[in-house]
């Protein structure tokens, strides 16, 4: 049982509420001042890791304590962008782990203080290799700043905790820099959802990313086409019979977009005119439907259909023929999200 721990005496609900809003509130200023600090360092710390991953060498990520802890989420971050990256056991490294060091490497060491004893012991054995060093720790003044090649500075004035001594703000700010040079990392290097893919093979993102919005699109009977003649009762019966909310407007030849109508643009009509089941339905369709290609990547379907909240995206050929539409609602069940 924690220390001091006296049932009766536990805080209210409010109490515990301003107490995580605290903590949230401290961090959210150390990210900012780690915003507003970052200079020409950083983007000379990304050359260094794109240098590194170019000519085949890696990333070797080195801390103590929470610090290691922070450095084995930045490897992961690392690994699956495609950038190389192990982590050194700063306890083992002078007991053969150091072997895992290699010249044209690229050292991330970590240290809040900058002062870690364990870490500072194995500056002068990894200069020992043709490598770079980037430090991320608080001062420019501290030991490790002093002695890395490129010092990443988190200057931190205030833990979020109450007494000021977990480490608490400053992992959270080494982990965001961790981040930063990951994803600018993978900027720089034109790293792809494709090349992203070949990394994440499992889960819903996995299969977003491996699979093609031909393999997942409807087609034939479960769309409904109408040509450009049909009236709004015609596009209404196609969407009943394929079951779908939306009717796909074409040229009689089956295939040239010409617009979309969906129930939500009857609904809107029918409002303000009940009869107009007669009319030729090109008079209330969009003629400027979102589509997207039959090879692109589900992903990108998710994608888009986030950016500009839709429930229906028709799908084209390299002609920009239609040959399909993805319904929002398949996704969840081909458990593409």
């Amino acid at each position: 049982m924690p220390l001091n721990y006296n049932p009766s005496k536990i805080v209210n609900h409010s109490e515990l509420i301003a107490s995580g809003k605290r903590v949230v509130a401290i961090e959210i200023e150390a990210i900012q001042s780690l915003l507003d600090h970052l200079d020409d360092n950083f983007a000379l710390a990304v050359s260094a890791l794109a240098d590194s991953v170019a000519n085949s060498g890696k990333i070797v990520v080195v801390g103590v304590g929470k610090s290691g802890n922070i450095g084995h989420k930045i490897a992961a971050t690392l690994n699956s962008t495609g950038s190389t990256a192990v982590v050194l056991n700063s306890q083992n490294a002078l007991h053969g782990d150091l072997g895992i060091i290699s010249d044209g490497d690229t050292i991330i060491a970590l240290s809040f203080s900058g002062e870690t004893a364990e870490l500072l012991d194995l500056l002068p054995h990894i200069k020992r290799f043709d490598v770079k060093i980037i430090s991320i720790t608080k001062s420019a003044r501290s030991s490790l700043a002093k002695h890395s090649d490129i010092a990443l500075i988190t200057p931190i004035h205030k833990e979020a905790c109450p007494l000021n001594l977990a480490p608490t703000s400053s992992s959270t700010a080494a982990l965001v820099m961790g981040d930063a040079l990951a994803m600018a990392l993978l900027e720089a290097r034109g790293f792809t959802e494709n090349d992203f893919a070949k990394f994440h093979p499992g889960g819903a993102l996995g299969r977003a990313l491996l699979t093609s919005v031909k393999d997942i699109m409807r087609s034939g009977d479960q769309i409904a086409k109408v040509s450009t003649t049909a009236s709004v009762t015609d596009a209404i019966a196609a969407m009943s019979a394929a079951r779908t909310g939306s009717a796909i407007i074409t040229d009689n030849d089956g295939h040239t977009l010409r617009g979309v109508f969906t129930h939500g643009d009857f609904a809107r009509t029918f409002q303000a005119d009940n009869n107009i089941g007669k009319r030729l339905v090109v008079d209330f369709m969009n003629a400027s439907p979102v589509t997207i290609r039959q090879d692109a990547l589900a992903a990108e379907a998710v994608k888009t259909f986030e950016q500009k909240r839709i429930d229906d995206l028709i799908v084209v050929d390299t002609q920009n023929k239609v040959v399909g539409l993805v319904d929002s609602q398949d996704l969840a069940r081909l458990k593409i999200v």
